[in-house]
């Protein structure tokens, strides 16, 4: 069920643009913020069935949806799809940060070329998209990045690279609010526990042993994430920026 104000949606009107948004928790947000009233744009990498499948069920609800291909990494190929969004709807209101690659391997094991994929995607593109983006945001736009609870707590070997890359989001988190607290555009960093999804199911090998170190031992859902981000991306969060929010089942506490 969308949120809605006197009956009107409460994204009514705005223009999202979601990276990664083709399955997982980058689906959630997509069809979250669709159904919460706003046009939508996501990118993807290779799920261009699941990216299509998407983006028609948008439509065929009533929303609005484009789905564009590109590498985050890319700093130009992300650059030309945000602008193209943009152009595309008039506007553009809100970025969720989202696409995300999961390097794991020790200090002995990992290569260069994954931990430079790790910051590429992980890091630098979330600064490029945010530049990108807030080009095109009127004041009191909002920018929303999904990090992970890995920031706050690194439970196992090999998780060393991903985990700086997402703690390395909270500290931008905070410059690029004060940078853009002038315009009264919010900046804020979703961190998502163990979410059911193709890459870590909620009945995996993994699933007990990450249940084992949270106060509620479960995996959470897209939708769960999902339902922050449209917090975040709606009037209600005017208030919040520079924040960094744990949604993990108490992975952290």
């Amino acid at each position: 069920m969308s949120a809605t104000t006197s009956s009107k949606p409460v994204l009514a009107g705005k223009a999202a643009f979601i990276t990664g948004g083709s399955r997982g928790i980058g689906a959630a947000i997509v069809r979250r913020l669709a159904a919460d009233g706003a046009a939508v744009a996501f990118s993807y990498t290779s799920s261009e069935a699941a990216a299509k499948e998407l983006a028609g069920s948008v439509e065929a609800a009533g929303g609005r949806a484009i789905a564009l291909r590109v590498d985050s990494a890319d700093a130009v190929a992300l650059r030309t799809a945000i602008d193209q969004a943009a152009r595309t709807f008039g506007r553009l209101d809100i970025l969720v940060n989202n696409a995300g690659v999961f390097k794991v391997g020790t200090v002995e094991e990992m290569s260069l070329e994954d931990f430079d994929r790790t910051l590429n995607v992980n890091v630098r593109a979330v600064f490029v998209g945010t530049q990108a983006a807030v080009r095109h945001m009127a004041d009191g736009g909002r920018v929303i990045t999904i990090g992970s609870t890995n920031a706050e707590r690194v439970p196992s070997p090999g998780f060393g690279a991903y985990a700086m890359s997402k703690s390395a989001l909270t500290g931008l988190t905070r410059g690029l609010a004060r940078d853009l607290g002038p315009r009264g555009i919010t900046v804020n960093n979703v961190q998502p526990g163990p979410v059911d999804t193709d890459m870590n199911p909620a009945d995996g090998p993994n699933a007990a042993s990450m249940h084992a170190l949270m106060a509620l031992p479960r995996h959470g859902s897209g939708a769960d994430i999902a339902a922050m981000v449209a917090y975040l991306a709606g009037p209600e969060a005017g208030f919040v920026t520079g924040a960094s929010l744990s949604i993990d089942g108490g992975f952290s506490a």
